[in-house]
């Protein structure tokens, strides 16, 4: 009896622990990335979330239109500059902070926002931005997941669904 419950109890514990080696190995929903270069000896991280399309209704459907967005998913998207810079021909000191925008069909609004540590844009305060400036969007081919990428001349892309914006950080 004491075998057979000793056999039991392994077989459970065996079970247990591969059910939970394989929720490891699986990919979150909306996966962390990170956008880095070297842009004039400064170094630009920007670190995202990046959820996918899925077959959705991207613009002003799932994200919508006029709307403050945290521009990715999970916690808000952070921006990181080693050095001052200019985004948007203004200037932003050396620090960490938050990117939201306003997409909207014409004209997207990009916010650097001072509080980088923040769920979404739950929490978003207007009184917090520390610069605002408009871009305008482009069709892009078909892009299923949200992308940030920076070329080492400075230009910011992002891409989801079939439209992208870009601005340069000097």
């Amino acid at each position: 009896m004491l075998k057979k419950f000793t056999l039991y109890s392994f077989a459970l514990a065996l079970v247990c622990l591969l059910s939970q080696s394989s929720l490891f190995a699986q990919e979150k929903a909306s996966p962390p990335r990170t956008a880095e270069a070297e842009v004039n000896g400064k170094t630009i991280t920007i670190n995202y979330s990046s959820p996918s399309k899925k077959d959705r209704k991207i613009w002003d459907g799932l994200v919508k239109y006029d709307k403050v967005w945290r521009t990715g998913a999970n916690e808000a998207t952070t921006l990181e500059v080693s050095e001052d810079v200019k985004i948007g021909g203004k200037s932003l000191k050396k620090g960490k902070y938050a990117i939201f925008t306003i997409p909207n069909e014409n004209s997207w609004t990009i916010i650097i926002n001072s509080n980088p540590n923040q769920w979404g844009a739950y929490n978003y305060d207007k009184e917090m931005d520390v610069l605002r400036f408009d871009v305008k969007p482009n069709k892009n081919k078909l892009t299923e997941m949200f992308t940030i990428s920076i070329s080492e001349a400075g230009l910011v892309t992002m891409a989801w669904d079939e439209v992208k914006v870009e601005f340069t950080i000097q």
